[in-house]
């Protein structure tokens, strides 16, 4: 009896530390595991250097979406931006690639 609910307890423990390692991935991972409330906008630029798939799209300095690709398009980069559904685009909208810190990182 007692060696069962060893068993019991142990197997609970882990199965806590798993859901909290899979928490921690999908949000130190920024991973989108619903993609439902965003949209999506293209973007052209001349260039994308240093620019990657997962980084920050900001308006004023607030996260209001996310880069989720970058492909060539008739010697330009094309670039697919997930906007969250609160935030209103319009067709006039400037957008630049800026470096966020030393190393470089935009």
């Amino acid at each position: 009896m007692e060696k069962a609910k060893l068993e019991m307890v142990v197997g609970v423990f882990v199965l806590v530390g798993i859901l909290c390692l899979g928490y921690l991935a999908v949000k130190l991972g920024k991973l989108e595991l619903v993609s439902g409330d965003v949209y999506e906008v293209d973007a052209q630029f001349n260039t994308a250097s240093g620019l990657k798939p997962g980084s920050t799209v900001e308006i004023a300095g607030v996260e209001v979406g996310r880069v989720r690709g970058i492909v060539l398009k008739e010697d330009r980069a094309m670039v697919k931006l997930a906007v969250n559904n609160t935030v209103k685009l319009y067709t006039d909208t400037i957008a630049s690639i800026k470096t966020r810190g030393i190393i470089g990182e935009k």
